[in-house]
């Protein structure tokens, strides 16, 4: 696979486009910093009116704009709002707005892959997606590092298209650790899958199951907070530093025989059987009409989902380990 860095990327071509960013959380915030401190002197934020971001954008030096106006004064435009909103934005505020043979971005692929936005044929259409969270991205940017991304091309009407997306991406700080080609569809379906099957959605459940597990055995909440939660992060320490064979050759005797026992028992062919389905139900959309359909009645099941999480013995037993400074 090629990797990307910023010995070849021209930063120039991004810092002499006029930049709007859709959205200011989590992404917008990091990735409009990291393009202003790269050089990137013509640069909006483009809100809803009202929106509550605005006072942050103004405090971060940076301006707003309605969306509409963003898009009629972008050349690029880097729609980092939630997945569920960028269809009616797109739709209502940017399409009839942006200039002809300008850029969107997404660092998303979900809106494309699923026909959620079907962009006009004059524009280029590309993905710059970090690999992480935006708070990561700006704080490895400011320590002097950076955060690998993925870069993808949709739609390339210009001949820039690519050279445009590496140049962004060198801009976010990406080009100092890694970019590697990828593509909308790629990008999109492994992570939609690793949400569900892995990091989001099967880890934090294997940790309240093993706290139920202990607790309901009469356990102390304290001592099954610590066995089951706190050590996860020393766990996804070692795996990132040493890889799965090195944290095994790293961790006592007792502990690897227990995983080579306990591990294929929890993991299974079923379970395996179930991530295939999880895969399929992602690349045939059908995730997508469900998450549409949801969001399309303001997240009922997902508010709840989280509001009961909320309750659950072990933030309970947090906030009491949280009081010994742990």
């Amino acid at each position: 696979m090629k990797v990307f860095r910023d010995e070849d990327i021209d930063l120039a071509l991004i810092r002499g486009r006029r930049v709007a960013i859709v959205g200011y959380g989590n992404q917008g915030r990091a990735q409009a910093l990291n393009l202003r401190d790269s050089g990137v002197s013509e640069l909006r934020i483009a809100l809803p009116e009202g929106s509550g971001s605005r006072e942050r954008v103004a405090a971060d030096g940076l301006v707003a704009a309605d969306v509409s106006e963003a898009a009629a004064w972008a050349d690029v435009m880097m729609m980092l709002a939630p997945d569920e909103t960028q269809a009616e934005i797109y739709r209502d505020s940017i399409a009839p707005h942006l200039r002809r043979g300008a850029a969107l971005g997404f660092s998303h692929g979900l809106a494309i892959r699923f026909g959620l936005i079907d962009p006009r044929p004059d524009l280029d259409i590309f993905l710059v997606a970090p690999k992480g969270p935006g708070t990561a991205l700006r704080q490895l940017y400011t320590d002097g590092r950076g955060m690998v991304a993925l870069f993808a091309v949709h739609q390339d009407s210009t001949g820039e298209a690519e050279t445009l997306a590496l140049s962004y991406a060198g801009a976010i700080g990406s080009g100092r650790a890694g970019i590697l080609a990828s593509s909308f569809a790629e990008e999109c379906e492994a992570d939609l899958f690793n949400e569900q099957a892995v990091l989001w959605g099967a880890i934090p459940e294997l940790i309240q199951a093993g706290f139920d597990t202990l607790v309901e055995a009469g356990f102390s909440p304290e001592v099954a907070y610590f066995e089951c939660l706190t050590e996860v992060k020393l766990l996804a320490d070692l795996i990132y530093e040493r890889g799965i064979a090195g944290m095994r050759e790293a961790i006592s005797t007792t502990a690897r025989f227990g995983a080579m026992e306990g591990g294929p028992r929890i993991v299974t062919d079923k379970t395996r059987a179930e991530m295939r389905r999880i895969l399929a139900e992602v690349r045939e959309g059908k995730f997508t009409s469900k998450f549409v359909a949801e969001a399309a009645q303001s997240h009922p099941r997902m508010r709840a989902w989280t509001d009961a999480a909320k309750g659950h013995p072990i933030e309970f037993a947090r906030a009491e380990v949280k009081k010994l400074g742990t």
